[in-house]
């Protein structure tokens, strides 16, 4: 009859239950430091006050106002980071696709403007109210682009004569038709709004365009935009921001 011995017993259970505990803590730690390092809370459970935002991008418009504006209709504070082209330099290497703009977002970090609109949009509910909104919403935004990269030379440019030179080779062939464009989908709108019954990046990307050509067009032979202009530019938070934001030629 075999004995058997309890404190040997005792030893064998006790470091069966370690292993066992040190295995869990290991795999519990490893769960820990994927969350940690992917720490992207889920769509449609964000609390954006919370989050702390960098905003980085030129001393100009550019491809960064559109965000600039979503902050502001928001009423969300960010630090608008405004580089020199010295510091551009040392920056380039170390951005997502060596451009800006970019956006922090409490250590995470997001290269591309239309992806931070995308981003910025559905975290402060300006993406439309169900998907066929949101996919009409990112149409708009891919058309006013395709103008946009077609006005980066005039934008750019600071010689008074060849600006205009431009921008005359570029009316008749692309800023004619935006602007009889959308005057016609807010003719046709019954909210006011370029997609849908209320304030979407949409908006605000064409809002954003019409003023960049402010100066060189005349909005009293579209009464719609101008209409669309007027109501955009004094919504809360668009108004003041308008107001004090730095004068750039860009």
């Amino acid at each position: 009859m075999a004995i058997v011995n309890n404190s040997h017993i005792f030893i064998v259970l006790m470091t069966f239950i370690t292993m066992n505990f040190v295995v869990e803590a290991a795999s519990s730690n490893a769960n820990q430091a994927i969350t940690s390092e992917n720490s992207i809370k889920p769509k449609g459970k964000l609390q954006p006050q919370m989050e702390k935002y960098t905003l980085t991008y030129f001393n100009g418009r550019g491809r960064a106002e559109v965000i600039r504006l979503l902050f502001a209709l928001a009423n969300v504070s960010y630090e608008d980071n405004r580089i020199t082209r010295d510091e551009w330099k040392y920056l380039k290497p170390r951005t997502p696709f060596g451009h800006v703009p970019m956006l922090n977002v409490s250590g995470n970090v997001l290269g591309e403007s239309h992806a931070i609109e995308l981003l910025l949009g559905g975290r402060f509910g300006l993406l439309g109210t169900n998907d066929w909104e949101e996919a009409k919403i990112m149409a708009v935004v891919l058309n006013i682009d395709e103008l946009f990269q077609k006005l980066i030379p005039w934008t750019h440019e600071k010689n008074t004569t060849k600006k205009a030179e431009l921008f005359r080779n570029l009316s008749e062939s692309d800023v004619m038709p935006f602007l009889g464009r959308y005057e016609k989908f807010l003719k046709e709108s019954t909210t006011g709004h370029i997609v849908g019954n209320k304030v979407s990046v949409a908006d605000l990307t064409v809002f954003n365009m019409l003023m960049t050509l402010d100066d060189e067009v005349k909005l009293e032979e579209y009464p719609q935009l101008a209409s669309f202009v007027n109501k955009i530019g004094q919504m809360p938070g668009i108004k003041e921001w308008i107001k004090k934001r730095p004068k750039t030629y860009f």
